[in-house]
C-alpha cells in the first residue's frame, strides 16, 4: 500500500514535449547544447546516485560532513517549527541530516524525475511517520510555484549538492531572486556551493575511473532515442569534461566520434568529427563571490561553513525585507 505522501504534479508542459522542444532547438544551435535538467530520468537519477559514491567525487561526502558538523548551528539559526522545502531532492539522503534535529512541521520534496521523487518521499514518510510529507514533480529552473495546500509558516529551502552551479551566474541570480519573492521576510535558504580549487581535483571528479559520469552523460542521448523519434546512437559519441578557468566552470560535452547526421522528430542535424553537444556547466565560486551574488538577490548570509580543505561550502541565507 502506498504511504501517505501528498503528490503534486506541476510539470508544465509535459516532460516529453519539453524534451522535444529543447532538443530540436539545442541541436539546431551553434554551438549545439541542451539543458542538464534532462539528465534526470529514472536511469539518469540512478546513475547520479552512483556518481555520488565514486572516490573522485568529493561533493556529496564533503557536503554531508559539513552539514553534520554544523548541524547545531544550523538548527539554532533556523529555529523551531520550520516548513522544509528541498529543491532537486533526488534520493533525499542529505536532508536526513536535518530532519531529526529540525523536526519540521512539513516537508516538500521538489524534483523533475517523478518516479525517483515518489520512491524517495515514500521512504521518508515511512522512516519519519510524524512528518507531513509532500512531493511536487516540477522544474524549479522555471518559475517555481508552491502547491496551494502547502502552507508556509516558517519556511527553510534546502538546495544541496551545488546544483546552483548548473546555472550561469545571471541565471543563478534570477533563481535566487525568485526564491526571494516566494519566501517571507526572514525565510531561510540553506544552500551547497562548490568552491574554486585545483584543476586536477575538479577534472577528476567529472572523469571518474569507473566511467559512471560518462554513462550519466551518454544516458541523455539514450533518453532522446527512447522518448523521441530519433536514430541518435550514443555509441558514436564520447564523454568529455574539463575545467574552463576563464569562466570558473566545469563543462561537460558529448563529442561526436565521426562526421554523422542524426534525426530527431523528422529533423536532421549534422555533426562534424569532434563537434560537441554541450550538456552541462558547473560553476565554481569563492566564498566572497557567492556571498555577493546572494546579497544582490536580496539575501544576507547568517552562516557559512566549509571543510578543512576548502573543497565545498554550505551557506545559510536569510531573506531581507
Amino acid at each position: 500500500m502506498a504511504l501517505a505522501v501528498h503528490f503534486h504534479d506541476q510539470t508544465q508542459p509535459t516532460h516529453d514535449s519539453s524534451l522535444r522542444d529543447e532538443a530540436l532547438e539545442g541541436f539546431a544551435a551553434s554551438p549545439k547544447h541542451i539543458s542538464p535538467k534532462f539528465f534526470y530520468d529514472r536511469r539518469g537519477s540512478e546513475l547520479f546516485e552512483q556518481i555520488c559514491l565514486q572516490p573522485e567525487y568529493y561533493v556529496t561526502r564533503t557536503e554531508e560532513k559539513i552539514l553534520a558538523n554544523a548541524a547545531n548551528e544550523i538548527l539554532e539559526i533556523a529555529g523551531p517549527q520550520t516548513d522544509l522545502i528541498e529543491l532537486g531532492s533526488g534520493a533525499s539522503r542529505k536532508v536526513r541530516l536535518l530532519l531529526e534535529g529540525l523536526r519540521p512541521v512539513s516537508y516538500l520534496g521538489i524534483d523533475i524525475s517523478e518516479d525517483f521523487l515518489l520512491t524517495s518521499t515514500q521512504r521518508l514518510a515511512a522512516d519519519y511517520p510524524w512528518l507531513d510529507v509532500h512531493a511536487a514533480c516540477a522544474d524549479f529552473s522555471d518559475e517555481l510555484k508552491l502547491p496551494d495546500d502547502f502552507q508556509l509558516h516558517h519556511p527553510l529551502v534546502f538546495f544541496p549538492g551545488s546544483s546552483i552551479g548548473n546555472f550561469t551566474p545571471l541565471e543563478a541570480r534570477k533563481l535566487l531572486g525568485h526564491l526571494h519573492e516566494i519566501l517571507p521576510p526572514g525565510g531561510g535558504l540553506l544552500i551547497g556551493v562548490d568552491l574554486v580549487k585545483d584543476r586536477s581535483v575538479l577534472e577528476a571528479a567529472y572523469n571518474d575511473r569507473a566511467h559512471v559520469t560518462a554513462a550519466f552523460n551518454l544516458n541523455l542521448l539514450q533518453r532522446i532515442r527512447q522518448e523521441l523519434d530519433s536514430d541518435i546512437d550514443p555509441s558514436r559519441f564520447t564523454h568529455k569534461a574539463f575545467f574552463n578557468e576563464q569562466d570558473s566552470r566545469i563543462e561537460m560535452h558529448l563529442v561526436s566520434r565521426e562526421a554523422q547526421d542524426v534525426t530527431i522528430e523528422g529533423q536532421r542535424f549534422h555533426f562534424d568529427a569532434g563537434e560537441s553537444l554541450h550538456t552541462e556547466n558547473s560553476y565554481k565560486y569563492t566564498l566572497q563571490s557567492f556571498a555577493e551574488l546572494a546579497h544582490s538577490a536580496g539575501f544576507d548570509c547568517s552562516g557559512q561553513w566549509t571543510d578543512a580543505q576548502d573543497l565545498f561550502s554550505v551557506h545559510y541565507l536569510q531573506r531581507r525585507p
